[in-house]
Formats: structure tokens, C-alpha cells, sequence
């Protein structure tokens, strides 16, 4: 299983995440960190949505009592209260304060069955209790944790996300930027659990739909808003997730739910095709009459077509989609943060130039583009970080990884402005030979026209027939040479050569039929 899937018709929320995750295979034993660093607990159980059978996650108190009954049961509440206490206290705040809405986590009985992490709900539950920190003391606290690393890089990614909603909305300094709902103790255990679950899962790739947002309006402190909120806007925008309208008059996403998949996911319009091998779903407060209030979540493995397009060349990780807040700079490499909100660009770009304080810098608007190789040359490769910035990038990064059949590979990271991105993807792909390049956060990719040839090589006195793949631009110019590793192996099995002999040979006759097409490919395999 290399892939998982977010269905978010009826939206999504922090909780629902987490339960999706657990439903989908995922251990809640591996929320202990959570758990150890905040007075707070998970409670995971089922339930039923519309005779879907669902998986529940509270955040209960660690160490009160509640006033629940005796018997566990808790009368469940309507689509409009579900989130009728959540915007008086998310919004009854200074414009520097920021917000988000748990109306889906609680108030329903549910069987308990995962008894490490389960317990009675005459536990009070942990919503907007604790700390309401500042962005910064939400980066330390997660810093603090000791998560792993890709678990760590994943939450900050979540609540810079979330702070620079809150800033952009408010118009305030992502240093300054106060978190009320979303940096209390069950907002940071529902986005440190959600990037645990996830990293337990092991998968490669991370997906998500467009999300349904509801409709209607919402009453808060600083008036009557349209759903969905303005902070859960500027986080799709910003992680380029798709929102749609309905399917209920209801808000159905809450900021803290955008925030994850936004810092983890890839937005699509549709799923590739999946060999499915895992479902879940994560269930929200709410009923709604005609609609199962869950998250789905698919986990599989993608299935390639006649063209060799799969799962190799859509490698695209979680902690790839990343990319995305990478101009930001690595949480690693800035210490201890005491500049929380100025992670500093790596892109070399002088022509924007920091707005009043040392440590704002001005936003820039830019476009991340990947691509895998499992066959680039180490001089290639040495060389991009001159050959693209000509072309317009203005960061390269290259992170050894393993591609199919256990190939070790390169992710070829760049980021550019939008306006280069064609130009910086045609040279990507011109000096690499990679047939297909990336556009993280959307659903946009070059690829190349691919053609077979049978070609003829000459090895002590007997021919040999090799097959070779041509990469070519959509005017026909060839552009990348490649000998097919099987056949190569094969003759070379023959001959005794070399494999990279035979596949230098093959190429190199496939260039002279071609008249020297692709003849700057230097390429092996």
C-alpha cells in the first residue's frame, strides 16, 4: 500500500482525520507522544452514520471527571448544534487571535474497543482546554515532543499554515499571530495525532479530492460570515486544496482540518486507478438526514497503465507535498525559533525585500515543481543547480531516495515562479531526461510523447536486437535516448559485456538512425 485517499464529501475536521487513519489500519498505540506531552487523552470508538459503520476519536481531559451518565450515554446533537458553541468561544477574540471549530469531535456514545487508548466518556472532553498559545509557543511545544522527524515536519507544516491563515485574515505578523481554539491541547493533539497515525500507515503518497464545505452562514464575534470561514479559504488557497459547496447548510470544515491536508496531501480532482487494500472512515459529531457525516480514507496501491504511468512516476510523498512550505526554510535549520514566522526563503530572489521588522519577510509567490530519477548521471545532477537557475529556478534541492524494484533514486525538487515553471520544467526534463515532471499542489504535469524502437548492435560478429525508448517534445524533438534494461541484460548475458556497455552501444545506434536525436542524453540505467 503506497497511496491513501481522502474522500471528503461531508468535509473534514481534525478528529475525523485521526479516525479515518485508525479505521484505514493505523495504531493509536503510536499517539503515546501526545499523550505524554499534554494533560490530555485519545478516546477511540465506533459508530454508525447513516449504516456506515465509523470510527470516532475523542480528546478527552487526562485527569477530570466529567458529567456524563453512568451509562455512557450522550444525547447526540443536530447538524446546527454541532457547531453552536464552537464560534462564540473560536471567535470571541482580538483580530490577532486565531480560530478553529471542533463541532464534529464530540457528544455521541460509541463502543470502545481499542482499550490502550479508550476509556468511559465521564472524561471531560479537552476542547479549547489548556494553553491558548501563540505560533511560536505552538512550534516549541511540537519541538519539544521528540516526534520523529517527518511527524514533526508534517505539524509545524500544519500550523504555519494555520498561522499564516490567521495573519493573512487579520492582518497581523505570523510571529504575533495568537491561536485561541487551535492552539489549545485538543487542537495540537488532533495535528501531532493525525501526522503520527499517517507516518504509521508508511505511505508514500497522500491525496486528497476536493472537499465538500457546506453552506450557509455563521454567526461569530465579529459578525455573520459565509461558510466556509475565512481562515479555512486562505488555507485552500494557500495549499491549493479544492472546496465545494453542500452538500448540507452546515459548516463542514473546520481550519485545523484544512490545515492537515493542506500540510500533507495533494489536491485532485479525481483518484487515480487504485488496487484497493484498505478503507476506513472517520465519523463526525453531526447527522445530517441523506448524507453519512464520515471522511474516508483509501489506502492502495496504484495501478499503471499500457504507458508505464503509475506509482513510480506520481512518487509524490507526504513529506514531498511539503515542498510546498519549503520556501519557508527547514524548522531544523532555524535553532530554536526565535525568529517564529521569518523561515527564510532559500530561493536567492533580492527583488522582494523584508516589510518592516528583521524578522518578516515579504511573501512570494511561487511555484514547486519535482520530478524522480533513478538514472541521472552524479555530474547531471551536480549541475542542475546552474543549468535551471538559468532557466529561472530559484532553489534546487536533490534528496537520495528508493524508487521501483529497489532502485536508488534522486527526488529533484525546484522551486520557480509561475511564470517560469514551463520553461524551468522543460529544461528539468531536457537535462535530466526524466520523462515527467510535477507541479506539487496541483493537478498539473509535463510529460513527454514516448515512442519503442527496435534497434540492431553488432557484438563479435553476431546482431543483436536491443529495444530503446525515445523521449521527444510535442513537436517530434527527440530529446532523451534510452536503452531498455531487460533487453540490455539479456544480450549482455550473450556476449559477456557489460550491461551499461550493450545499453551505451544501443543507445548510441538509436542516435545515429535518429541523426543524432537526443544526443546530449547521457543517460544509464
Amino acid at each position: 500500500m503506497d497511496t491513501l485517499a481522502f474522500d471528503g464529501r461531508t468535509g473534514a475536521a481534525g478528529d475525523m482525520i485521526c479516525a479515518a487513519l485508525i479505521a484505514a489500519g493505523a495504531d493509536p498505540a503510536v499517539l503515546d507522544p501526545v499523550e505524554a506531552a499534554l494533560p490530555v487523552r485519545f478516546a477511540v470508538g465506533e459508530t454508525t452514520r447513516n449504516g456506515i459503520r465509523a470510527t470516532t476519536v475523542d480528546v478527552l481531559l487526562a485527569d477530570e471527571e466529567g458529567d456524563a451518565d453512568a451509562d455512557g450515554d450522550h444525547e447526540e446533537p443536530t447538524a446546527d448544534q454541532s457547531h453552536a458553541h464552537d464560534h462564540d468561544q473560536a471567535h470571541a477574540h482580538d483580530h490577532d487571535q486565531a480560530h478553529d471549530h471542533h463541532g464534529y469531535a464530540h457528544g455521541d456514545s460509541r463502543d470502545q474497543s481499542h482499550a490502550e487508548h479508550t476509556h468511559d466518556h465521564d472524561a471531560d472532553n479537552a476542547e479549547g482546554a489548556g494553553v491558548h498559545r501563540t505560533y511560536p509557543e505552538v512550534v516549541d511545544l511540537v519541538e519539544s515532543m521528540g516526534l520523529p522527524a517527518d511527524v514533526e515536519t508534517n505539524a509545524l507544516a500544519a500550523f504555519e499554515l494555520l498561522g499564516e491563515a490567521e495573519a493573512a485574515v487579520h492582518g497581523t505578523d505570523l510571529a504575533e499571530t495568537h491561536f485561541h481554539e487551535v492552539g489549545a491541547d485538543d487542537a495540537v493533539a488532533d495535528v501531532v495525532g493525525a501526522c503520527l497515525l499517517l507516518a504509521d500507515l508508511g505511505i508514500d503518497r497522500v491525496l486528497t479530492g476536493p472537499i465538500a464545505a457546506g453552506g450557509g452562514e455563521v454567526r461569530m464575534s465579529h459578525g455573520v460570515y459565509p461558510v466556509p470561514a475565512p481562515a479555512v479559504v486562505e488555507i485552500a488557497e494557500r495549499a491549493g486544496l479544492a472546496l465545494a459547496g453542500g452538500p448540507v447548510e452546515a459548516e463542514l470544515v473546520t481550519p485545523t482540518g484544512a490545515a492537515i491536508l493542506g500540510a500533507v496531501a495533494e489536491p485532485v480532482d479525481s483518484l487515480p486507478a487504485l488496487s484497493v487494500e484498505a478503507a476506513g472512515y472517520g465519523a463526525g459529531t453531526a447527522s445530517f438526514p441523506d448524507h453519512p457525516n464520515v471522511l474516508r480514507a483509501i489506502g492502495g496501491t496504484v495501478v499503471e497503465d499500457g504507458d508505464g504511468h503509475g506509482s513510480h512516476e506520481m512518487h509524490a510523498t507526504a513529506h514531498a507535498k511539503l515542498g510546498s512550505h519549503a520556501e519557508h526554510g527547514s524548522h531544523s535549520e532555524h535553532g530554536s525559533h526565535a525568529e517564529h514566522g521569518s523561515h527564510a526563503h532559500h530561493d536567492g530572489d533580492d527583488a522582494d525585500s523584508a516589510s518592516g521588522h528583521d524578522s518578516q519577510l515579504t511573501r512570494d509567490e511561487v511555484t514547486v515543481l519535482e520530478t524522480t530519477l533513478d538514472d541521472a548521471p552524479p555530474e547531471v545532477l551536480g549541475g542542475l543547480q546552474e543549468t535551471l537557475a538559468d532557466a529561472g529556478a530559484r532553489d534546487v534541492t536533490i534528496v537520495p531516495t528508493t524508487m521501483k524494484k529497489s532502485r536508488p533514486g534522486h527526488l529533484v525538487t525546484v522551486i520557480c515562479k509561475p511564470a517560469d515553471a514551463d520553461a524551468v520544467a522543460e529544461r528539468l526534463a531536457r537535462e535530466t531526461g526524466t520523462l515527467g515532471v510535477r507541479e506539487t499542489a496541483a493537478t498539473h504535469r509535463w510529460i513527454a510523447d514516448r515512442s519503442f524502437r527496435s534497434v540492431a548492435i553488432e557484438i563479435g560478429g553476431s546482431t543483436h536486437e536491443v529495444t530503446v525508448k525515445l523521449g521527444a517534445t510535442a513537436d517530434g524533438d527527440v530529446y532523451d535516448v534510452s536503452a531498455e534494461y531487460d533487453d540490455a541484460a539479456a544480450v549482455a548475458a550473450a556476449t559477456g559485456l557489460p550491461i551499461r556497455e550493450v545499453m551505451r552501444r544501443a543507445e548510441a545506434a538509436a542516435r545515429d538512425a535518429d541523426g543524432g536525436a537526443g544526443a546530449d542524453s547521457d543517460r544509464t540505467e
